[in-house]
């Protein structure tokens, strides 16, 4: 009854209240609206405003003993005052007939002597208050947990411990977790007073850091908790004095994984002990922690560190690092931060109206995430058809219904701690409009309730609502105008529904005003339902419509979802699945449909089972699976189940790591790197790798190693230097060890690496711009022997020196990132060591323009080749994988071809175009590497740059001279000289040997200097025997593989004076005398003195003398030749041309073999004329494929030929090992049999015989002393034959007098060649019958003492004396004359053969691979002995049957004019 008149008396109170509230809103409508929060109402509205209910204080976590008071705070503010009750563990508290446990008067929990036993704990566990108010509803607070420390119990007590003094000594102490608060601690039975030095951590372990004499004694911890005090046991620290030694560095205490809450204080233990005594430092994710300018960080006695007021960012690994100058140590601790849960979005309070949907908003934070769960006046919240969660936090109540009411708390909680916030729901009667509201709590079916009504006629009810549309889930209503309203433009209407027996309602509202129907979704099938329609107009809502009943469809009966469905793994490929019968199977089941998937692929697979479980086969090793089962009838699939995920076994992995590679780290240790096997191939976690390795040389002595399975790398050390080992890894996991790689091997170097000086300069630098970044790549320097730490990498816009990045010694690129684009950038590139860094390499780059990238750029060519043409041109082709397997192009794409040397290092590309598959690089330099890349265009879109191709032009005869020509004396040596040189600038290949010429009259024909070969690429030589206080002049010229090179200019050097005995003429002759000489390369405007011997030095004599030596010399010279010509006729007659050929060539030999010892008879050799046109040619081994010739005229009389200075013999004897040439016998008779050409005596000049050989060829014009191409590639013949042609009548050469020049400055100009394999046979002639039949003859000029297998590098020198000569005139053939348009012509050869016709003139050459010079007048020596020309002669004409004699008297005539024309001339 008290109760019922409270009630009564509480409601005339609000009454009374609302009453007042009314009449206030009448007087000032305003204010009221500020006062409840809302928009001013209409005239008669009547609404409640919100009640403020809310917690003051929240009762919080709380440690207590046994036998103490407790209270939990509690405090709730209400007008009228609430009523506080207590829930613990979910059950309210009676406290009325509870004489430990009270109520205080402002709501809080007291407990008075806190009971707390092992089997007896009426007072720990978790406590809520409750707060009430009648008529408006209940609030719950968070909730507290109680906890009472239990009985004290040691789980580690101190031990006795001795420390050095100065070190850090612990004392540990651990007692149950609830019970650390109560530690403290004795020594020697007194309380022990803590500070700076002397700290107690917070399990409770004593650290005493700088441990001093007055730290010893007998140390026990105390544990107080209300009871009486639990002592440990007691232990003695004894101080040592320090020995003065070291000691190993060890942890006492190392820092242990710990959780801390936001704003707790947090304390990492770490202590060290060693000597010298450890500093310690902190490291937090590879950074160093600064303890002593932060205020949150401090390091504690002994080096723990203590972080205040934890944040989140504090989280992470923590390394503690102990060094004391001997070694270091460290140890590693993760910090977890959690937080308790916050509220982002609180939920607000809301009005409604019945039937209405409405959402309760609740966003809540932490770490871990919390858990959210509503409450509803202090009762929990059942999820069910109208009350939902949605959004994971957010609740929604459909249909409402005035018990709704009240208030709506979000609960949210984890492991940390929980929170809750409320809002209070009011329902307001349907004649009332909500007050305006931020609508975000409100549905969509909610929204037309926000306007205000005002007085006025209000419609009547809809017409024939029906059903139009019934389905399972949905039905479709339709309905007419109200009566009252016949068109009904301006309503609005509202369907309120629910289902048959239940008295909540819900609404769904049209979409736009006149609408009349709607469609009601998410029903449930085979239901009844009540329909009612309603509509508004802008005074309110009218009357409803007679209720309508419908029933939605029966949905077909399928089955449910397969209950309890659980999957394990058998093996490492095999799943077990079980589950039971479908709850609702809806008839019998007939089978049931297994679906699986392997996780991160998008392919289901099924199988079909009868049973309730199937094990899978034949799956992948350690792969996760997914599963899912869908039970069948007769109907068809029914629900499917949830999809249960399980991975298989692991087991061995079943392939070798990847990438093996070993990087030699010095003489005694390597580095090994590898990557993990595929990961479809681990069939686990990996957990370790195993190295093994060994000596290559003893290969059953294995070492074993493991390593953990995150480290990829390991150093090996203690290796013997200079030696091979072989290492394999294999993976491990927890089932075992898989297969190992192959071996790999590698060698220690013999000696450390060079760390004494800087490095050289990177070998490459390339660079590759992009937009806002450039790639950087490069090679590292040549010499290997000195360490490289890393390099630095220096960049900016027009200067490298803005920013500087250094990499490490093993990275080879970089990319160089946020830079601008279009811009300028110049890069440089060292390598370091601790020694410093090297040279630069500088490198530039402009950065692309910014453009939007294409979405399909362009595949670049592949197969990129470099073709080397010649010593300036290659070809280059590639493939482009775009273009149709024909390669044929149909668009307009076009190829760009890149290409440059790296010397000098910052050369730039050149490009070029083409629009074939192939480009011909042309204007290189000979003898260079280069590299080629293509990229193709078209349109708009490119490729990137091809991978690059290399290729190397040939070599080409030097273009420079020698440089830096200088000349000194030799000490005590008067008569010797010392030249220095530098070779020449463009030596456009290896350069073989050098020839010194020298000579006292600097305007002397070249081949009246001296030479002096020198072999190989010496920079300096020695020349003896000069005279004493002479000018000389020097001029050096180079030789690669592809003849000589220009001269340099003169340099002049006179030698010392000495006194007149000094001074005999047997020094000059033998310091000069003995050498070759060389034409120089003079214009055609040049006036040679014409001298009529050769004087040592070249000394000149007068040109009247000359003219006058000259006509007698070939006066003489044709008289010998027609005497020769008669004896070789008769001679003829008596023996067979064979026998007489094989006589001539085996005395032609045996004059080559003169050249011996000290013989001072040298010989000029026989020559065989060839029977058809004549050339010279000397034998070149170079691989070059078009060997060039020089055609040069022969002297056409005996007195063109130099005689021979004996006092040349023994310097050249002196120097023949140097440039002695070793012969094929056969190979050039195969080689002319092969290509089908006419055999020719050849022989190189660089194998230096005794005698020089020529060969003959054709020559293709008179009028062309220059260069003619061949084909073929020549070997080094030793034989020569002599081709006879069908003609029964021979051919002779004509050659006036300045195509002498030609002839000897060929000899100058004849390159060398590679040392030639030796022969030893001492046959002197061998016969060779060729392809038409002609006799040949072979020569031999190989010494009989030289070693054939002798292989010397040769220096190309002058023939010791002038080759000799002779012709006869030709017939002329019928036809005319013919010239090679492409060839120069001479004019002197033309004036000085007027009386003759060109094209029937033959030249006899010496090849040449020199420059073809002008022809030019040369000094006539006197003739040789008659003996010698006679030989000749009987070698080459004794041949001719008698009746030819007629006709060779016709030549001589023809000859006699020849030399009257050359007199005149």
């Amino acid at each position: 009854m008290a109760a019922e008149r409270g009630a009564r008396r509480l409601l005339s109170t609000s009454s009374f209240w609302l009453y007042c509230l009314l009449l206030l809103g009448r007087r000032a409508p305003g204010a009221a609206a500020a006062r409840s929060g809302s928009a001013p109402q209409a005239p008669g509205a009547s609404f409640r405003t919100f009640t403020p209910f809310y917690f003051l204080v929240e009762p919080v976590d709380t440690l207590s003993v046994r036998g103490s008071s407790v209270i939990l705070n509690c405090s709730a503010y209400s007008e009228p005052s609430p009523k506080i009750e207590w829930k613990k563990d979910g059950t309210f508290l009676n406290l009325v007939s509870d004489d430990r446990r009270q109520l205080l008067p402002d709501g809080s929990l007291f407990i008075s002597n806190v009971v707390h036993s092992k089997h007896n704990k009426p007072d720990e566990g978790y406590y809520q208050c409750v707060a009430t108010v009648e008529s408006l509803g209940t609030i719950v607070s968070r909730t507290a947990k109680l906890t009472v420390a239990g009985l004290p119990r040691f789980t580690s007590q101190p031990e006795p411990s001795s420390v050095y003094a100065g070190n850090s000594a612990i004392l540990n102490c651990e007692v149950n977790a609830d019970l650390v608060p109560f530690v403290r601690w004795e020594q020697n039975r007194q309380p022990l007073l803590l500070d700076d030095r002397v700290i107690k951590l917070p399990g409770g372990t004593l650290v005493i850091g700088n441990a001093t004499e007055g730290d010893g004694g007998l140390y026990r911890c105390v544990v107080e908790s209300g009871g009486p005090p639990k002592y440990s046991d007691e232990a003695e620290l004894k101080v040592l004095p320090d020995p003065e030694v070291t000691s190993n560095l060890v942890f006492l205490k190392q820092p242990s994984p710990l959780v801390r809450v936001i704003g707790q204080d947090v304390v990492l233990p770490c202590v060290a002990s060693g000597l010298p005594t450890p500093a310690i430092k902190w490291m937090k994710n590879e950074e160093v922690l600064d303890t002593e300018s932060s205020e949150r960080l401090v390091l504690l006695s002994g080096g723990s560190l203590e972080i205040s007021d934890v944040t989140e960012d504090d989280a992470g690994t923590y390394f503690c690092i102990a060094d004391n100058g001997n070694e270091t140590i460290e140890a590693q601790a993760e910090l977890t931060v959690q937080a308790q849960p916050e509220f982002l979005k609180q939920p607000t309070n809301i009005y409604a109206h019945e039937s209405m949907d409405i959402i309760f908003e609740c966003e809540v934070t932490g770490k871990p995430t919390p858990t959210v769960k509503w409450v509803k006046n202090g009762d929990m919240v059942i999820p069910s058809d109208y009350f939902k969660i949605v959004k994971e936090h957010n609740l929604q109540v459909l249909g409402l219904v005035k018990s709704d009411e009240g208030f709506y708390q979000c609960f949210a909680e984890n492991d940390v701690g929980n929170a809750q916030a409320g809002a209070q729901l009011i329902i307001l009667e349907h004649d009332v409009a909500i007050p305006t509201l931020p609508p975000t709590s409100l549905t969509s079916a909610t929204t037309d309730h926000l306007a205000p009504a005002t007085t006025g006629p209000l419609p009547s009810a809809p017409r024939d609502v029906v059903a139009s549309l019934v389905s399972t889930r949905f039905i479709k209503l339709t309905w007419r105008t109200p009566a009252s309203d016949p068109h009904g433009d301006n309503l609005t209407y509202s369907v309120f529904y629910t289902k048959e027996g239940i008295a909540r309602e819900r609404v769904e509202n049209t979409s736009r005003p006149g609408e009349m129907q709607v469609t009601v979704q998410n029903l449930m099938p085979a239901t009844v339902y009540i329909f009612r329609v309603m509509a508004q107009n802008k005074h309110g809502s009218g009357e409803s419509s007679a209720p309508l009943r419908v029933e939605t469809q029966p949905e077909v009966q399928l089955p449910g979802p397969a209950p309890n469905i659980r999957a394990y793994a058998v093996s490492p490929t095999s799943i077990t699945v079980m589950w039971e019968t479908p709850l609702s199977g809806n008839g019998e089941i007939q089978n049931y449909k297994l679906y699986y998937m392997e996780k991160g692929t998008d392919k289901e697979q099924d199988v079909d089972v009868s049973s309730h479980s199937y094990t899978l086969n034949g799956l992948k090793k350690y792969t996760e699976y997914s599963f899912r089962v869908v039970a069948y009838n007769k109907h068809g699939p029914g629900v499917s189940t949830q999809d249960v995920a399980v991975r298989t076994l692991s087991d061995v992995p079943s392939a070798a790591p990847q990438n093996l590679s070993l990087e030699v780290r010095n003489s005694k240790s390597m580095m090994i790197h590898w990557q993990p096997p595929a990961p479809a191939t681990q069939n686990g976690q990996i957990t370790g790798y195993k190295i093994r390795y060994r000596k290559a040389s003893r290969k059953s002595d294995v070492t074993e190693t493991l390593v953990s399975g995150t480290q990829l790398s390991q150093l090996i050390e203690g290796l013997d230097r200079g030696t091979e080992y072989n290492f394999r890894v294999a993976a491990l996991t927890i089932n075992g060890t898989g297969p190992a790689t192959d071996w790999l091997s590698a060698e220690t170097f013999e000696s450390d690496l060079d760390e004494t000086r800087v490095p050289e300069v990177p070998s490459s630098l390339h660079v590759r711009p992009l937009v806002t970044s450039i790639v950087v790549s490069w090679t590292p320097p040549e010499n290997q022997n000195i360490v490289v730490r890393g390099y630095a990498i220096g960049y900016g816009i027009g200067s490298p020196h803005a920013q500087t990045i250094k990499v490490d010694y093993k990275q080879r690129y970089y990319t160089i990132e946020n830079l601008d684009p279009s811009s300028h950038y110049v890069i440089t590139l060292k390598a370091f060591n601790n020694v410093g860094e090297g040279i630069p390499l500088y490198e530039s780059a402009v950065t692309r323009p910014h453009t939007v990238p294409d979405p399909t750029p362009m595949m670049p060519p592949v197969g990129v080749q470099a073709s080397i043409l010649s010593h300036d041109t290659v070809r280059i082709t590639w493939a482009d994988n775009s273009l149709p397997k024909h390669q044929k192009i149909t668009d307009s794409r076009y190829y760009t071809v890149r290409w440059k040397t790296n010397i000098p290092a910052n050369t730039k590309y050149k490009n070029a175009n083409a629009t074939t598959l192939s480009y011909l690089v042309t204007g290189l330099k000979p003898n260079t590497l280069y590299e080629f890349s293509v990229m193709v265009t078209k349109g708009r879109r490119s490729s990137t740059w091809s991978m690059t191709a290399h290729g190397t032009t040939f070599e080409l005869v030097p273009t420079s001279p020698p440089k830096d020509v200088t000349v000194v004396s030799k000490e005590g040596k008067p008569k010797t000289i010392i030249v220095n040189w530098q070779p020449p600038s463009e030596a456009n290949g290896k350069i073989t040997g050098y020839i010194i010429y020298y000579s006292t009259d600097v305007n002397a024909e070249i081949h009246d200097w001296v030479i002096e070969p020198v072999v190989g690429n010496r920079l300096t030589h020695q020349i003896q025997e000069l005279t004493l206080d002479t000018p000389y002049y020097f001029k050096i010229q180079a030789r690669n593989s592809k003849g000589m090179g220009p001269m340099s200019e003169a340099v002049q050097f006179r030698t010392p004076k000495a006194d007149s005995s000094d001074k005999m003429p047997n020094d000059q002759a033998s310091g000069s005398g003995g050498k070759g000489s060389r034409l120089p390369d003079l214009g055609s405007d040049y006036k040679p003195p014409m001298s009529g011997s050769n004087s040592p030095h070249g000394s000149p004599t007068s040109p009247l003398d000359s003219n006058m030596l000259l006509v007698i010399i070939v006066s003489v010279g044709v008289i010998t030749i027609v005497v020769v010509v008669i004896i070789a006729v008769f001679c003829t007659r008596r023996t067979t041309s064979h026998q007489k050929k094989k006589r001539a060539a085996c005395k032609s030999v045996n004059g080559s073999h003169k050249y011996k010892g000290n013989s001072k008879d040298v010989k000029p050799p026989d020559l065989w004329i060839h029977h058809e046109r004549l050339e010279l040619k000397p034998i070149d081994k170079s691989p070059d494929p078009n060997p060039i010739m020089t055609d040069t005229p022969i002297p056409r009389n005996s007195q063109d030929i130099t005689p021979v200075d004996n006092s040349m013999d023994s310097n050249i004897h002196q120097r023949r090992n140097s440039y002695r040439g070793h012969e094929s016998e056969d190979s050039m008779s195969t080689l002319a049999g092969r290509r089908g050409m006419r055999p020719k005596m050849m022989m190189p000049f660089d194998s230096q015989p005794p005698q020089p050989v020529i060969s003959a060829h054709p020559i293709h014009s008179l009028d062309n002393p220059h260069h003619h191409f061949h084909s073929s590639s020549l070997a080094s013949p030793a034989r020569s034959h002599l081709y006879h042609p069908g003609s029964p009548w021979p051919t002779g050469t004509s050659m006036s007098l300045s195509d002498r020049a030609n002839s000897t400055e060929s000899v100058r100009n004849t390159p060398s060649t590679d040392t030639m394999p030796a022969s030893s046979s001492q046959t002197c002639c061998t016969d060779h019958q060729d392809p038409e039949g002609a006799t040949s003859s072979s020569y031999l000029a190989s010494s009989q003492e030289e070693d054939s297998g002798q292989s010397l590098p040769t220096a190309h020198v002058r023939p010791s004396h002038p080759l000799k000569s002779f012709a006869v005139p030709a017939i002329p053939p019928p036809g005319p004359p013919t010239y090679d348009p492409a060839l120069p012509s001479t004019p002197l050869l033309s004036q000085q053969a007027l009386n003759h016709h060109i094209h029937s003139v033959k030249t006899a050459s010496i090849g040449t691979l020199g420059r073809s010079r002008p022809p030019m007048p040369v000094v006539v020596p006197s003739a040789p002995e008659v003996q010698e020309t006679t030989r000749m002669l009987e070698a080459s004409e004794s041949s001719y049957e008698p009746d030819e004699l007629t006709k060779e008297m016709a030549h001589l005539e023809g000859l006699m004019k020849d030399l009257n024309a050359i007199t005149t001339a």
